[in-house]
């Protein structure tokens, strides 16, 4: 499944923060610098999922704020349902 993502970079900690829309805000505490944020925001999600580090890979928006996700073992149910469970723990 595809997912939007909004990234913050450069911030004070990683962590997910919720949906704007359709889209997913991640904040990651690198700085965009040669890729840095994207493999930040690749492992926040996969942890968060709960799934292997490479199964949250960026397929679009390398060099933007705004980013496709491609999530790869789950379907957007299962990924909004895990996300939603995140977020009930905290």
């Amino acid at each position: 499944m595809k997912l939007v993502v909004k990234v913050v970079p450069g911030a004070s900690r990683d962590a997910i923060i919720g949906w704007l829309g359709d889209e997913l805000k991640v904040c990651v505490r690198v700085s965009p610098e040669k890729g840095k944020a994207n493999k930040a925001v690749e492992a926040v999600l996969s942890k968060a999922l709960g799934l292997s580090r490479n199964s949250a890979q960026i397929i679009k928006g390398q060099t933007s704020a705004h980013k496709i996700v491609e999530i790869d073992g789950l379907s957007a149910a299962e990924v909004r349902s895990r996300l939603a469970l995140l977020k009930d723990s905290n």
